[in-house]
């Protein structure tokens, strides 16, 4: 039987050639391999001219006595080590004292500025939720402070400021009668109120924006089932929509903190040059240290020491957050 079948079928040769293989590739390249690394080789070397750049000569800058008449050749300007570290955190001294103040100055207006953001943006994004009449305007409205030019928002909000012939006084002295006299909004104490409320009103937007679009991924049907078991809209709220939003929330919270915490545009335009006692940002501090009383080498020594606070506090936070989940799904 087995003699039958090998002779039936036939020598190898008459059968049909087998198909050829293919080249196996040589070991160790992959066509394409390079491509990806290429593509991030522009966006790399922008970063590193951009910002890396920029921090290293930053942070050489505040080892050395930098006055405005050894800038030019700053490399070659005296050595101080540590002593303009000391220098700014030496609260006996009144560059220390100054600094200190206008960290807690910082810390307030940011939390201040980033809770305000936070609950307009969070109101106004659950308000528009619903489908009705004129959502779309309302949204359009919404995004028109985030949508401006800051120097144009900012510009405009200074005129609106003035004591004699601005529009805030004219509304509440005499309009409405809820001052007794016009106070003066961009000098004294009454200046913090009037830098908080600039940015407030142009950084809520992005709030909106970030939690309405958080909001597109929530379930409607969870809010269908709450409401046929006698949920109202703030039980809906609280253990729906902010669980819901949990992830979104702890971006939108870092990102309004770093921003607002490094705002420098909003006082400077606001202000000038130099800022009101009581609206005193570290930004502008560190601005008006090196640019007002040429003290290049203490001004890169607070600019290093905002740079290390700002990334403590951002590990800790990612820290805390990521631990946070990891006990969640847990």
């Amino acid at each position: 039987m087995t003699a039958t079948t090998t002779a039936s079928a036939g020598p190898r040769s008459d059968r049909e050639p087998a198909p050829a293989k293919p080249p196996s590739p040589r070991k160790g390249r992959r066509p394409g391999r390079a491509l990806p690394y290429l593509l991030l080789l522009p966006a790399l070397l922008l970063e590193i001219l951009v910002h890396l750049l920029p921090i290293v000569i930053g942070v050489a800058m505040s080892f050395r006595e930098l006055t405005q008449f050894s800038l030019r050749d700053w490399n070659a300007a005296p050595w101080r080590g540590l002593d303009n570290f000391r220098l700014v955190v030496d609260l006996d001294a009144p560059a220390g004292q100054a600094l200190l103040r206008s960290f807690l100055t910082t810390c307030l207006f940011t939390v201040a500025s980033v809770g305000l953001c936070w609950l307009l943006g969070t109101a106004a994004a659950v308000f528009l939720q619903d489908t009705f009449r004129g959502r779309g305007l309302l949204r359009a409205l919404f995004l028109v402070p985030y949508a401006l030019p800051v120097y144009t928002a900012v510009i405009t909000w200074s005129f609106m400021f003035q004591r004699d012939n601005g529009l805030v006084n004219h509304v509440l002295h005499d309009q409405l009668g809820l001052l007794d006299s016009p106070p003066f909004w961009l000098i004294g104490d009454n200046s913090f109120w009037a830098l908080l409320t600039v940015s407030v009103w142009k950084g809520w937007p992005f709030a909106f924006l970030v939690v309405m679009a958080g909001l597109q991924n929530v379930d409607r049907e969870m809010y269908e089932a709450a409401a046929l078991d006698g949920a109202g809209r703030w039980q809906q709220l609280r253990r729906i929509t902010l669980p819901s939003l949990r992830p979104v929330n702890q971006v939108l919270v870092l990102v309004l903190f770093l921003w607002t915490f490094n705002d420098f545009n909003t006082p400077f335009v606001l202000f000038g040059k130099a800022a009101p006692e009581a609206a005193d940002l570290v930004s502008i501090h560190i601005y008006q240290s090196s640019f007002a009383t040429w003290n290049f080498g203490a001004g890169s020594a607070m600019s290093v020491l905002l740079l290390l606070f700002l990334l403590l506090v951002t590990g800790v936070y990612l820290f805390l957050t990521s631990r946070e989940r990891r006990v969640s799904r847990g």
